[in-house]
């Protein structure tokens, strides 16, 4: 039943993965915000101490990890550990991902392989060693990172597009297959958003800044706090029949057809 409590997630352990910086940081910020408990890994010692520091600082106190996302034994371990070191997840965010903007007939078949095994196999990896506590529990919320690439084609992206593409369809299977066990899988699509990693396109008179605040209806670039909301709905009881669906997160990119030429 809906109440003020519906969106609480005190008590929640949450997985959070890439979770050092940029977009899973503030997501795990706002899952933080209400209540949940926070962990999340990343590729090397580096990136965790930077994570666990920057968390620290916002005063929210998580455990971070060393693991490869795409290895499928380091994360069956990362997922007992937790386990072990703060409870049974509740909430897995798959996050981690890169990109290659390579022309596709200059992208070899092993920059391909390796932006479909850290952005599509990996959610799977992770998904699949969280799935069978859950599936005991009969309670669990898996947050897919998708993309506007999920929809769309862009000269450049062709693995990051045919990933996320990919993703939202394990997102839509995940929830056909586990629903019955009280289980949802939904997405998050961010449009262009406000990072460290793309301040140098976002100066004004940059060429990409002026066509991206063109193509989107609400003017500007997105937020990591506007990331922060929609996360928090998705891995509280208020979605709890919300399954297999990806929530874009994009000013209205995706239901803008554009301005006619003058």
């Amino acid at each position: 039943m809906f109440s003020e409590k519906s969106f609480d997630l005190t008590g929640k352990v949450a997985l959070v993965t890439g979770g050092s910086y940029g977009i899973g940081f503030a997501i795990a910020q706002g899952l933080a915000k209400f209540g949940a408990k926070i962990t999340f890994n990343d590729i090397n010692q580096e990136l965790v101490d930077k994570g666990l520091a920057a968390y620290k600082e916002e005063g929210i106190a998580a455990n971070g990890y060393v693991a490869d996302v795409t290895n499928e034994d380091q994360i069956n371990e990362l997922v007992k550990k937790i386990e072990s070191d703060v409870g049974p997840i509740d909430i897995l965010v798959n996050n981690a991902g890169i990109i290659k903007r390579i022309p596709m007939h200059e992208m070899s078949a092993d920059e391909f392989r390796q932006v479909i095994d850290v952005d599509l196999n990996a959610p799977f990896i992770c998904a699949k060693a969280v799935l069978p506590s859950m599936m005991k529990r009969k309670s669990g919320k898996i947050i897919n990172i998708c993309s506007m690439m999920s929809e769309l084609g862009r000269e450049t992206v062709s693995a990051y597009a045919a990933a996320k593409g990919g993703l939202k369809m394990l997102t839509r299977n995940i929830a056909s297959e586990y629903a019955e066990y009280n289980i949802q899988c939904n997405g998050i699509g961010p449009g262009y958003i406000e990072t460290p990693q793309t301040a140098p396109l976002r100066t004004p008179d940059h060429p990409f800044n002026k066509f991206i605040i063109s193509k989107t209806p609400a003017a500007r670039w997105g937020l990591t706090d506007d990331l922060m909301g929609p996360a928090v709905f998705l891995a509280s009881s208020a979605s709890d029949f919300i399954n297999g669906h990806v929530l874009y997160v994009d000013g209205g990119i995706l239901a803008y057809i554009g301005k006619m030429p003058k």
